[in-house]
C-alpha cells in the first residue's frame, strides 16, 4: 500500500501539479462537453428525449463516458508511465495498475459529484435521484474501466500500435453509447447490435437513476460485470506472463 500511495502522489504531482489549474481542467472538460451538446441540441429540439433539461440529460450520459475513457487510457499507460520505478523489486506491475486506477477513479467520482450537484443546484431539472441506481451505474463503469484498462495495458505495452488502433475504435463511441441518442429510439436491427456495447447499459442505468419514468429494461448489470471480470482476468494473466518481457523491451 505504501508503494501504491507513493505512485499515486507521483502521478498527482506530474499530471496535475505541473499544469496551471490542475484538477480544474478535469472539471471543465465534462462541463464544456455538456454545455456544447446542450446548446447545439436546444436549437433544433424543444426538449431532450426524456425530461426537460438538456444539461442534466447529457450530463447523465457524458460523465460516465468520460469516466470510462479517462480511466481506461490511464491504465493503458500504467507500465510505460512507471517503467523506471518497476525496476525496483519492491514495486510491481500490480502497484502501477492500482495506483493509476485508484487515483483516477476517485478523481472522476469527485468530478461527477461536483458537476451533477452544480447542475441540480442551478437548474430546475425535474428529476428524482435514486442513489442506489447511481451507485450501480458507477460500479458498472468502474468495473468495466478496470477490465478493459487492464487488458489495454497489456496490449499497449506489448504492441505499441494498439494505442493508435484503440483511439480510432473509440472515436464513434460517444454516438453508439447512448450519450447523445437514446437506445430505445434506435431502429432494429441496430438496436440489437448496440446491446452488446457495455457502455449502453451504464448510460441506461445512469439515466434511469435520474428519471423515474424511464424503465431501461434492457440494462443487464450481470453482462457488464461478467465481461469486466473476464477482461480483467485475461489482462492480469497476460501481464503476469509477459511483464518482464515488457519491462526489458
Amino acid at each position: 500500500m505504501r508503494a501504491v500511495a507513493a505512485l499515486m502522489l507521483r502521478e498527482m504531482n506530474t499530471t496535475y501539479g505541473r499544469s496551471p489549474g490542475g484538477y480544474i481542467w478535469e472539471i471543465l472538460q465534462p462541463v464544456a462537453g455538456i454545455a456544447v451538446l446542450a446548446a447545439v441540441f436546444s436549437v433544433g429540439f424543444r426538449s431532450p428525449p426524456i425530461g426537460t433539461s438538456f444539461a442534466i440529460f447529457y450530463a447523465t450520459g457524458i460523465l460516465p463516458f468520460f469516466f470510462f475513457l479517462t480511466v481506461v487510457n490511464k491504465l493503458a499507460q500504467a507500465l510505460n508511465f512507471s517503467k523506471q520505478l518497476l525496476a525496483y523489486p519492491s514495486i510491481t506491475y500490480i502497484d502501477a495498475l492500482l495506483g493509476r486506477f485508484i487515483l483516477n477513479t476517485l478523481t472522476q467520482l469527485l468530478v461527477g459529484y461536483i458537476v451533477l450537484a452544480g447542475l441540480l443546484a442551478l437548474f430546475e431539472t425535474r428529476t428524482t435521484l435514486e442513489l442506489d441506481r447511481i451507485a450501480l451505474a458507477y460500479a458498472m463503469v468502474t468495473a468495466l474501466s478496470l477490465g478493459i484498462g487492464t487488458m489495454n495495458c497489456f496490449l499497449t505495452s506489448m504492441f505499441p500500435v494498439w494505442q493508435q488502433v484503440w483511439n480510432i475504435v473509440t472515436r464513434p463511441l460517444i454516438i453508439v453509447s447512448g450519450v447523445i441518442f437514446m437506445y430505445d429510439n434506435t431502429p432494429e436491427p441496430y438496436r440489437s447490435y448496440l446491446w452488446y456495447n457495455p457502455l449502453i447499459h451504464v448510460t441506461g442505468e445512469m439515466r434511469a437513476a435520474f428519471y423515474v419514468s424511464y424503465e431501461a429494461s434492457y440494462v443487464s448489470p450481470l453482462y457488464v460485470f461478467a465481461l469486466s471480470l473476464a477482461l480483467l482476468m485475461f489482462g492480469l494473466l497476460f501481464l503476469r506472463r509477459y511483464h518482464r518481457d515488457i519491462l526489458n523491451y
